[in-house]
């Protein structure tokens, strides 16, 4: 039975209920008070637009709950794993009784469910999608690969989503609100610092730039971010040893190092204290 269901999560939430996408009420359905009824605390939607709330709101009020919801036993009451919308527009209309489906799931597939349920009907944006999957990960040890199992994606896709997090809260809380998408925040994410990456998103979200123009200013503030760098390297091995240093890199990590000296004396003198230091390192 379990396997089954496990299964069933792979291939889409109506693999999951009597009827699927049907907008008729499934015969093996039945009603419960709304009231018995709790939230679900595995919720991967943070937020719940007004405006389409109220427009559900007003159709169940002329024609009922049409679609289900997908309840699980929790003690004497009941606990929702699905239909988080639905249920808060029937609150809001006044309805007694709603039509459930009742499954015996553990913790994670409530989750699991819930999320599926979500990114099929694509509810959910961005920041919360990666928090459902960094909680699948996080509180129930799944690994990238059987999350995007479970809800159909590319592995990639999936390690792409939780990255997202690693931004600063200003950037996630942009993406959040539509200022900037996550296409541009995987560009971002390419510079090194927070205040860069808040700076740079700043930029995208005032001057509207494409994804590509995204990628080009992050290639070119980690450039100048690199050559700030260098340059300060070179500053600091040219006070210590009393002479011009200059850095030399190539595409990748290699490079050299060009030491100048100006006599005979002077290149005696680097290399005694290169080797002097060399021998130091050594000795500890």
């Amino acid at each position: 039975m379990m396997d089954t269901r496990r299964k069933a999560l792979g291939r889409g939430l109506s693999a999951l209920i009597p009827g699927g996408e049907d907008r008729e009420i499934p015969e093996s359905t039945r009603e419960l008070p709304i009231e018995s009824i709790d939230p679900n605390p595995y919720q991967p939607r943070g937020s719940f637009p007004d405006a389409q709330l109220d427009e559900l709101t007003d159709s169940i009020r002329e024609r009922g709950v049409l679609q289900p919801l997908i309840v699980r036993r929790h003690g004497e009451r009941y606990q929702l794993v699905a239909g988080e919308r639905r249920l808060r527009a029937a609150k809001k209309a006044g309805i007694g009784r709603v039509p459930v489906v009742i499954l015996e799931v553990g913790d994670r597939e409530a989750l699991e469910i819930a999320l599926i349920e979500n990114i099929q009907r694509e509810n959910l944006n961005p920041i919360e999608v990666a928090h459902a999957y960094h909680r699948l990960h996080d509180e129930f040890g799944l690994t990238q690969e059987v999350i995007a199992a479970r809800v159909g994606k590319n592995r990639s896709t999936v390690t792409n989503s939780m990255r997202l997090l690693q931004l600063p809260l200003r950037i996630q809380e942009q993406i959040i609100s539509g200022a900037i998408s996550a296409g541009h925040a995987r560009g971002i994410l390419a510079l090194r610092g927070h205040e860069a990456q808040v700076d740079v998103a700043n930029a995208v979200a005032t001057r509207r730039l494409s994804v590509r123009d995204t990628e080009r200013l992050v290639r070119e503030r980690n450039q100048r971010s690199a050559d700030l760098d260098r340059r300060e390297v070179e500053e600091q091995l040219s006070r210590a040893l009393g002479t011009r240093v200059r850095l030399k890199a190539k595409k990748t990590d290699e490079g050299r190092i060009e030491i100048e000296y100006y006599s005979a004396e002077q290149l005696n003198d680097l290399v005694t204290r290169l080797m002097t230091q060399h021998e130091a390192a050594v000795a500890f």
